[in-house]
């Protein structure tokens, strides 16, 4: 196949550039920040009591319930997206699923707007169905990658929609950040709450632009006496059954499950462990948060460049090692200064993991029809990933009272990961061209 237009490739990168306002404001900087501020309890001087609260009756750690209710989100996305992305296999429609969970997740944002220190219940289901809607539309945005982009470039075009995506959303966090700090409002709660508004508004505004030019697709078979319920886990179970048969495959995913427990967790709370643990203000996260951002655009095509020459599976190989050498020296931080040098190491490896992760499960997934379903394998794997991540990162803390402890857990998710590695490029060397031409 021969790589889609400049235009349909741009229309694709421009979701990137829509969406990834969701994870840079609500997921890494303003709403983990504004959270932890109006669910810590302080004496009137401004010191720390407590960070518990209460929900549903119980009591948690704030940093916990918020893992806890990111992971409840990605174990929900992780249960419809088989059947969603089966549905848009054989319906063609799978553009017509990616616009309703764009929708999903950008009204969720607005409506935050409305979380405050009274209304804790909003602020979690607005986070958990943001976090269902960013990632649903995911799933079938990852899924056009095969069909607009040929093999050769699919890591040249993958790179290109995680820069435009940390492109766009640096612009809407700096457009936030000036707000949050610009004393504009006597309520200091408005600014923050007006971002969490102004990104579900950026979020569904710019996807008009991927919905104008990306194909709507075209249906793959027939539906009929097929149960809409139960035919999306017999495509996973049947996507399994072919991995099985491709040792490269099948040890690829098995690794990206576990250094995915990893890289998801320190992306998703890294920012309550800087205030947390290391006693950081929302000014200084926000703009460490930032570095991340702008050399997570080099780190991504970097990777790309380095695969070129050494080959995928390697260079997620030393990135992997990166990453646990992070780990190790985010356990034993305690200045200001070794946070942002971590931060910025987080930020090199962080867009250059997924990006590459990305283009290298579509290169060595068999050629086929049903690319939403594949798709989904890869999504599904990765949200069990940050599941598992999310949960023991909160019942570590929960258990030790430490968030540092938390960081143990992470490092022996990695070291297994890059252990996969090793078998999958044993695999590779073995049989480099043991993959099915089509596929359904």
């Amino acid at each position: 196949m021969q790589t889609a237009s400049k235009k349909v490739v741009n229309g694709w990168a421009m979701y990137d550039w829509a969406n990834s306002a969701y994870n840079l404001v609500i997921t890494s900087t303003i709403f983990p920040a504004y959270y932890d501020n109006i669910t810590t309890t302080k004496d009137t001087a401004g010191n720390i009591i407590s960070h518990k609260v209460t929900f549903l009756g119980l009591q948690f750690e704030n940093a916990s319930l918020y893992n806890y209710a990111l992971a409840a989100a990605y174990l929900i996305i992780a249960l419809l997206s088989p059947i969603l992305s089966s549905i848009a296999d054989y319906k063609g429609n799978k553009k017509s699923f990616m616009r309703f969970f764009c929708y999903m997740g950008s009204l969720s944002c607005m409506l935050m707007y409305f979380f405050t220190r009274d209304t804790l219940a909003l602020g979690i289901f607005t986070c958990i169905v943001a976090a269902i809607g960013y990632c649903g539309s995911f799933v079938f945005y990852n899924s056009y990658l095969p069909e607009i982009a040929a093999e050769e470039d699919r890591d040249r075009v993958s790179a290109k929609g995680f820069a435009w995506g940390y492109i766009g959303s640096i612009i809407l966090q700096l457009i936030c950040f000036a707000l949050v700090f610009s004393n504009l409002f006597a309520d200091g709660t408005v600014a923050p709450r007006l971002s969490f508004f102004l990104t579900g508004l950026w979020w569904a505004g710019f996807a008009q632009i991927t919905f104008a030019r990306l194909p709507k697709g075209t249906p793959a078979a027939n539906f009929e006496n097929t149960s809409l319920l139960t035919h999306g886990f017999k495509q996973l179970a049947k996507v399994w059954s072919i991995a099985k048969k491709i040792p490269v495959l099948k040890r690829f995913l098995i690794a990206f499950l576990f250094y995915s427990m990893g890289v998801q967790t320190v992306m998703l709370a890294a920012t309550l462990f800087g205030s947390q643990v290391l006693g950081l203000s929302t000014t200084k996260l926000i703009a460490c948060i930032l570095i991340i951002q702008v050399v997570a655009i080099g780190g991504a095509y970097l990777m790309a460049k380095l695969s070129d020459v050494y080959g995928n599976v390697r260079v997620l190989m030393f990135v992997v090692v990166l990453w646990i050498g992070i780990c190790i020296a985010a356990y034993l931080i305690t200045t200001e200064l070794e946070f942002y040098i971590v931060a910025t190491l987080v930020g090199l490896v962080m867009g250059g993991i997924q990006s590459l992760s990305r283009s290298t499960y579509s290169k060595i997934m068999p050629e086929t029809h049903d690319t939403a379903s594949f798709f989904s394998f890869f999504d599904v794997t990765e949200k069990i990933a940050i599941v598992i991540g999310m949960f023991s990162f909160g019942f570590v803390q929960e258990l030790t009272g430490n968030m540092r402890n938390s960081v143990i857990a992470l490092i022996a998710f990695f070291v297994i990961g890059f252990i996969g590695l090793i078998f999958t490029l044993i695999a590779q060397k073995r049989n480099p061209t043991a993959i099915p031409q089509m596929v359904g």
